[in-house]
């Protein structure tokens, strides 16, 4: 049911810091910041052959990211993002076999401006997983 690898995104107490980690001492090609206000957060893509990194920083008193960086204050990984070509089949699917689709249960617009949905964490081995449609 899932495809590739789409990203793994990690929260970042500093974004500027972390996107010069990625850009200067590993070399990447790393993006300008970009405001997700819907999502609670700025991010930095870095683009990788294979697949994405995604830099997450809080935007914003309510963002989700603020609060795991609270628990964690140096950052980590967040959640890591795999492609389904049809979401509402893969959602339905998990779902049958017990799977919990956090929020409503239905799909939200991401960051690369396609359907996603996210998995609870203690169904998926302790990490939150997002699903992206391709």
């Amino acid at each position: 049911m899932i495809g590739k690898l789409n990203h793994v995104a990690i929260a970042v107490p500093d974004l500027t810091a972390a996107a010069a980690l990625y850009r200067d001492t590993l070399g990447a090609k790393v993006s300008d910041p970009v405001p997700q206000p819907a999502h609670g957060v700025t991010v930095i893509f870095v683009e990788l052959p294979n697949t994405k990194i995604e830099l997450l920083h809080p935007l914003g008193d309510k963002s989700p990211i603020a609060a795991f960086l609270e628990k964690n204050a140096s950052g980590g990984i967040h959640h890591i993002c795999y492609e389904v070509e049809d979401i509402l089949s893969a959602r339905d699917r998990l779902k049958a076999q017990g799977a919990r689709v956090l929020g409503d249960g239905e799909p939200k617009i991401g960051a690369h401006d396609k359907p996603v949905l996210f998995l609870h964490p203690k169904d998926f081995c302790g990490t939150l997983v997002e699903l992206e449609q391709a």
